[in-house]
């Protein structure tokens, strides 16, 4: 019932709110001129969660709570603000190298090595978007978005959030701006090396759609695939990577706020909204990952035998490398040979189960 209701078990929670009651000073309990004491964290805690929860507004909340209006958005607003402040450098983290190598274990098992998440972009529908701005924020004839671009895995954490430009942009315009490239370029990423049909990669890549260009850091689908072993890769890209899609279904599943048009004027309260939701929905991930089954990586902890894929942390890193790594990221020829590999290897390891 508790978990219908706030969307996560009671430990993570209360949790949450403990947190918050000691380092944010707007959820600490204080006596008022009366000297009878004010909310306590554990309300506040509750408007905000359950706003974020249902969409709601914040009059909804004063019977229950004993909370009004404007005490339930200025609830949502200190929220969202210490959410972000003390778990967002936790649970909106890049990957580590022991996250990437469970990662790449996790790829290699479903018959993508080197595979590391899928990469995709949401749209959030502003129904209060200023009219000045309602012509840069609308494509077509449809309502004013804001988009949402995500790398999710298979656990459904979201390992990626670029949240802010205008609807009217499409994903490759957004790939443009985003800075999901930026640790590569900049040499903080951990170096990866993995092995494809006998074939050496020493960059992971993501799994989308069709709308992404043909670089050596991106795998599509094939559009018409002819002959068993296209049609049997078609099939296993398509359905991994709708891991992002299940991401975005299950976020807001959780959070009805970011499902229903989003009712607040001010667009930096938005992406504050946006982002308290990844954290939470990462922090869930976390709580519950235990309680289902995902692909079983048992055979590369037994040793480096059987891993064709390693992670190595980066020592040093020479800024003059830069554009080479950025003509690396673009290369369309090494995205055609490693999808050419990825075809043989997803063959070789289930093309006999259909028989």
């Amino acid at each position: 019932m508790f978990r219908r209701r706030f969307r996560m078990n009671k430990p993570l929670f209360l949790r949450i709110v403990d947190r918050l009651s000691n380092e944010v000073p707007y959820f600490q309990q204080r006596r008022n001129a009366h000297g009878r004491y004010g909310l306590t964290a554990l309300q506040k805690c509750t408007a905000a969660i359950r706003i974020l929860a249902y969409g709601q507004s914040g009059d909804m909340y004063d019977e229950y709570l004993r909370l009004g209006e404007s005490t339930s958005r200025l609830c949502l607003e200190n929220f969202t603000n210490g959410i972000i402040n003390l778990f967002g450098n936790e649970y909106l983290r890049r990957p580590t190298p022991e996250d990437l190598q469970r990662l790449l274990d996790l790829g290699e098992a479903r018959g993508f090595p080197g595979m590391i998440g899928s990469i995709d972009c949401m749209h959030w529908q502003w129904k209060n978007c200023p009219t000045a701005w309602k012509g840069q924020y609308t494509r077509g004839s449809g309502k004013p978005t804001i988009v949402l671009e995500a790398v999710a895995s298979q656990d459904l954490w979201i390992w990626h959030a670029f949240f802010g430009l205008p609807g009217t942009l499409n994903d490759i315009n957004v790939l443009d701006r985003s800075p999901v490239f930026d640790d590569i370029l900049q040499g903080r990423a951990p170096k990866v090396k993995f092995k494809v049909n006998n074939h050496t990669y020493r960059m992971a890549y993501y799994l989308t759609d069709g709308i992404y260009p043909n670089w050596a850091t991106f795998i599509q689908s094939i559009r018409l695939p002819q002959g068993p072993k296209a049609e049997l890769f078609a099939e296993r890209q398509e359905s991994t990577r709708k891991d992002v899609e299940r991401a975005f279904g299950v976020l807001q599943a959780r959070f009805a706020i970011v499902k229903n048009p989003v009712l607040v004027w001010d667009k930096e309260k938005i992406g504050q909204i946006m982002k308290t939701c990844v954290i939470l929905h990462n922090m869930i991930v976390e709580d519950e990952r235990g309680g289902y089954t995902l692909t079983d990586t048992s055979q590369f902890e037994s040793g480096e035998t059987s891993r064709s894929s390693k992670v190595k942390s980066r020592t040093s890193f020479n800024v003059g490398n830069m554009l080479g790594i950025r003509n690396d990221l673009r290369d369309s020829e090494k995205h055609d040979r490693l999808k050419a590999d990825l075809v043989e290897n997803v063959w070789q390891k289930f093309g006999n189960e259909d028989e």
